[in-house]
């Protein structure tokens, strides 16, 4: 069994049933795991004022929150030590997506002059408070706009994974 597919399938297994609609989604990179579960929908605001519904929303997530917060810590603790990654939470609630706990890991670099100068323009004007948060605003923006493009090449790479697991065992 692929390791991604077993550690899904252990969190599908551990999460206690009615937390969330349907089954979480489940990130993974090599120092995190984000679990991402939709809410059942929160039907007592439909008749409510735009306003009123915005802030039971965000009730309701605070409740979820707070309420499972002591259960995460437990499940969190158990992955951590099984699949040796901390884990992250964040909920989706209507159209909104709040994460809970996430996880930021230093990445060094090596820029040239011309790259250093864009990290340093945006330093000046305010949009970054240091060429790191510069450079990690970028990578929002180009993820943001280009999540096609990321996603069909993740699904390239997760092809080419299991083209070589499926291929002949190489002995030096």
């Amino acid at each position: 069994m692929d390791a991604e597919e077993q550690l899904k399938g252990w969190f599908t297994g551990r999460l206690p049933e009615g937390w969330f609609a349907g089954r979480p989604e489940i990130v993974l990179d090599r120092e995190e795991i984000t679990v991402l579960g939709t809410l059942p929908p929160l039907t007592v605001a439909d008749d409510l004022p735009d306003v009123e519904k915005a802030a039971a929303l965000d009730g309701y997530i605070e409740r979820f929150r707070a309420e499972t917060r002591e259960r995460r810590i437990d499940i969190a603790r158990e992955a951590e030590h099984r699949f040796r990654r901390k884990v992250s939470w964040g909920v989706v609630a209507g159209e909104e997506t709040v994460m809970f706990t996430t996880l930021s890991v230093p990445v060094m670099t090596r820029l040239r002059q011309p790259e250093r100068q864009v990290l340093d323009t945006l330093v000046a004007a305010g949009v970054a408070r240091s060429r790191s948060d510069a450079l990690a605003w970028c990578v929002r923006l180009v993820g943001k706009h280009t999540d096609t493009w990321l996603a069909d090449l993740r699904d390239a790479l997760q092809h080419v994974d299991r083209v070589r697991a499926a291929g002949p065992d190489v002995v030096d």
